[in-house]
């Protein structure tokens, strides 16, 4: 009997020594990870751009606050971005209605991010369960720019944001025909990446989030679950295809419990320029 007692008690030690390390990796300052990658249609003569995408804020959870927010502004700030982009789930939750209360903490911090070229945004899966006007009316206050199946122009990019594919709101025809219309390289950002398969072949670069690399990833088990339909293939990192390169970020926040293991929090810093 006693020995099942330790054996128990060792075990129970285990599991929040594991939840106590899962905890503080959620917290931790996002790993960056650098790219470059070229473009076609590049603008004769213009300057490459640097271009940091975040993701998966999730603000309103144990693991991200606006003082946790804040530090990591101040660590976008230092990559001296021209222009930053970010991926969608700005709040946390499934509540309707509750983006207004859970949104406006972020709007400081946001407001703080400095790059020359401004910051755009779509909206994600989380955004639309919560409230997706209110958020829309958080980010003007942080003056922040969202697109949702339209197009616009930062520098030498023509950048096309499509609307979030897990709750519905992805319009690919739209979209394409604003980027089409526009001058520049063209460069796609949405929530989910599993639009990437249904681009045309004119899109050759997509920015996404949404699967938090996983988040829980075991070993010698992989993920504990899976939110893209096409499981490995967009989970994390840069996939280069024939016909595009998806660029996917393991994001900032969590979904679900306040808890990582083995996809900690992470952000690009990509550099475009004309493709050699």
């Amino acid at each position: 009997m006693r020995k099942a007692v330790l054996a128990l008690l060792a075990l129970l030690l285990a599991g929040v020594a594991l939840a106590a390390y899962a905890f503080a990796e959620a917290r931790r300052d996002p790993v960056v990870r650098v790219a470059e990658i070229g473009l076609d249609r590049w603008p004769a003569g213009a300057a490459p751009v640097r271009v940091v995408l975040l993701s998966d804020i999730h603000i309103g959870t144990a693991a991200m606050g606006p003082a946790r927010l804040a530090r990591i502004v101040a660590q976008v700030n230092a990559l001296r971005p021209d222009l930053v982009v970010i991926a969608g789930d700005f709040v946390s939750g499934h509540v309707p209605d509750s983006a207004a209360r859970i949104g406006a903490p972020m709007v400081a911090p946001l407001a703080g991010l400095r790059a020359p070229l401004g910051v755009v945004a779509v909206l994600g899966n989380h955004d639309h369960w919560t409230g997706a006007a209110a958020v829309r009316a958080e980010l003007a206050r942080a003056r922040i720019a969202v697109v949702e199946n339209g197009a616009l122009v930062r520098g030498p990019l023509a950048l096309g944001g499509v609307g979030d594919d897990f709750t519905g709101h992805a319009d690919i025809a739209a979209t394409m025909r604003a980027v089409r219309r526009l001058r520049g390289a063209r460069v796609l950002f949405t929530h989910s990446p599993d639009i990437a398969p249904d681009l045309p072949a004119d899109a050759a670069l997509l920015l996404a989030g949404h699967t938090h690399c996983g988040q829980g990833v075991l070993p010698f088990w992989g993920p504990i679950s899976e939110v893209s339909r096409y499981g490995a293939r967009y989970r994390c990192g840069i996939r280069a295809e024939p016909a595009r390169t998806v660029v996917v970020t393991g994001g900032l926040g969590t979904s679900g419990v306040p808890f990582r293991l083995g996809a900690p929090p992470d952000l690009w810093l990509l550099t475009l320029g004309p493709k050699r």
